[in-house]
């Protein structure tokens, strides 16, 4: 009797999936619940299982896009000759799998299992990746440990075991989970610890001398790096389960293979006749998936540009008497307060001094009316390893100079680390960034939404100036106000961003709030 084997369905929006890669080979005997193949949809990798034990007959074909529904393959059940093919080492195997599973018959009704679902991470998010894994399947957990990551659009988040027992995972690292979603389960109870192990341990022993299947085979991913990289599987170091070959793996392995191929030619370009020309450099291309923090900040962008009248205007600035002051200063100043005296903490107080006088500057569109704050929380534009991140310095109106530094050094620290919070990230009424850490000499900066204006802050250089009449080399550097028309007057972000400049210029201005 011959059993078809069709893409199952892996999702509501999902219609079709590419045949990634073949397990086994065409006229192979496989085992019920034994995994074939690998399906690879736009959200995420499955596997497909063989749904009875027989021949297999391969009808789909590597890379070939299939929709749900289609048949992959064929399985002829066998009966009698089955059993006359196995081995002595798969009949003893299947005996002790009988042995074990007597056992676990026995003790399963003290064993209860456990969901782990993607919990609620916020009102606006109804969707997260599974990033990182940080336990492996089968191994014991304690109650509140932390076991995998997980990243919305807005941060990451650590994913705790709502209970202690033996994890079984469920959801891939990568995999994009809507909120209550399983990604694994715990199984947990009196028959954990006794569960006969020696006979688990000798299937595993007896699996790994027959090698799984999953040994030196690279995920889809990794298989298209190396693919492009032209590196054969079997020449790159494992390290993920079973060891497979991860992502990582594969881009790792770009370093070693570039040196091979100029060791090869180089034998070969001394025969100048039969050579053709080849190219010279690296040529090879690679693709990362975007994060959904990546595309979130993607989408933001575009939305800002199509949805507002944004504008920019610029100024410049002498930084001489900041400068001055900071050099005359610092030291005493990290004395005193354990931290340094940078420029990020003169423009937040010059920008909350200024938001005073033009309240409009930091005022926002909500619906048909505009809405005006009586406070300034000032958020600071970040580059963290995963994309840009914006945190608030809460009431930086209220704060002193060490104040807002201390808070600068913690929120840059929790970005850089992945480790800040909605509540950190959001509510913001002004927003800073300074591209000139980076060398950059002038930018537009983009509006962060909801917000109506963005202070862009650039690179220090030394230039001739006119001052009395006479050229006077100062260190200056331009500001950009990027600023939404519909809410700001240019009366208004002129002035603002004069006052800015006038209260850098002379600090002195800043404690007497003049």
């Amino acid at each position: 009797m011959s059993l078809e084997i069709k893409v199952p369905s892996v999702g509501e929006s999902i219609t079709e999936v590419v045949l990634a890669k073949w397990l086994k080979k065409d006229g192979d005997h496989v085992e019920m619940d034994e995994v074939i193949a690998e399906l690879e949809s736009d959200k995420a990798t499955f596997e497909l299982p063989a749904e009875a034990s027989g021949t297999l007959k391969l009808i789909a074909k590597e890379g070939d896009t299939l929709a749900v529904g289609a048949i992959v393959c064929s399985i002829e059940e066998s009966g009698a000759t089955s059993s006359k093919q196995d081995t002595p080492a798969k009949e003893e195997k299947e005996e002790i799998k009988e042995e074990v599973s007597k056992t676990d018959d026995k003790s399963s009704a003290n064993t209860e299992t456990k969901e782990i679902k993607v919990p609620s991470v916020g009102e606006s998010i109804t969707e997260v990746t599974l990033t990182k894994w940080l336990k492996q399947e089968g191994d014991f957990v304690e109650m509140d440990e932390v076991i995998a990551e997980l990243e919305s659009d807005k941060a990451t988040f650590e994913l705790p075991a709502e209970a202690a027992g033996i994890l079984s995972l469920v959801a891939k690292e990568g995999d994009t989970l809507e909120i209550g979603a399983v990604v694994a389960t715990i199984a947990s109870g009196q028959a954990q610890s006794p569960k006969p192990k020696a006979e688990s341990d000798s299937i595993e022993q007896k699996e790994k001398s027959s090698s799984s299947y999953a040994d030196k085979s690279p995920s889809p991913a990794a298989a298209k790096i190396l693919a492009e990289k032209g590196i054969e599987a079997k020449d790159v170091k494992s390290s993920g389960v079973d060891g497979r070959i991860t992502k990582e793996d594969a881009m790792n392995a770009q370093k070693a293979e570039t040196q091979k191929p100029k060791a090869e030619n180089s034998p070969k370009t001394t025969n100048t006749e039969s050579t053709p020309a080849q190219s010279s450099g690296n040529r090879e291309e690679r693709r990362e998936k975007m994060t959904s923090l990546r595309k979130t900040i993607a989408k933001r962008l575009v939305t800002v540009k199509n949805e507002t009248a944004m504008l920019t205007t610029f100024n410049e600035l002498n930084m001489g008497p900041v400068m001055d002051l900071r050099k005359k200063y610092k030291d005493q100043f990290k004395e005193k307060h354990g931290v340094g005296l940078g420029f990020m903490s003169f423009f937040t107080k010059a920008v909350t001094e200024a938001l005073k006088d033009f309240p409009a500057v930091g005022a926002r569109i909500d619906g048909e009316e505009f809405v005006y704050s009586n406070f300034a929380d000032i958020s600071i534009a970040v580059s963290a390893p995963k994309g840009l991140v914006v945190p608030v310095i809460r009431n930086a109106d209220s704060m002193t100079l060490a104040q807002i530094e201390k808070e600068v050094i913690t929120l840059a620290t929790k970005a850089r680390d992945g480790k800040l919070s909605l509540e950190e990230m959001t509510g913001g009424t002004f927003t800073i960034t300074n591209g000139g850490v980076f060398g950059s000499m002038m930018s537009t900066p983009i509006i962060n939404a909801p917000q109506s204006a963005i202070l862009g802050m650039h690179n220090i250089v030394e230039r001739p100036m006119a001052v009395n009449g006479q050229v006077v080399i100062l260190p200056m550097m331009y500001l950009a106000l990027s600023y939404d028309h519909r809410v700001i007057d240019g009366r208004e972000s002129v002035g603002f961003l004069v006052r800015v400049k006038q209260l850098l210029e002379d600090p002195a201005r800043l404690l007497l709030g003049v």
